[in-house]
């Protein structure tokens, strides 16, 4: 009857890596978001910036330089 030799610090190390790998599939699961969602919110960002540049374009009349039209 001979027992298995195990080294304690490297199954501290494989059992820590394993829960934080666990912890890590949680959250991505719980906040994470899939590409698409990121690019379509970066391609409404977009569309959002460069319909306020057109209104800002078309604007009637020049500032002060007190920032009042």
């Amino acid at each position: 009857m001979s027992a298995k030799i195990v080294n304690l610090r490297q199954h501290r190390k494989r059992k820590a890596r394993a829960d934080e790998a666990r912890k890590a599939e949680e959250n991505r699961s719980k906040f994470g978001r899939s590409r698409a969602e990121r690019a379509e919110d970066e391609a409404a960002a977009t569309r959002r910036e460069k319909q306020a540049e057109r209104l800002e374009e078309h604007r009637i009349g020049e500032e002060d330089p007190d920032g009042e039209a």
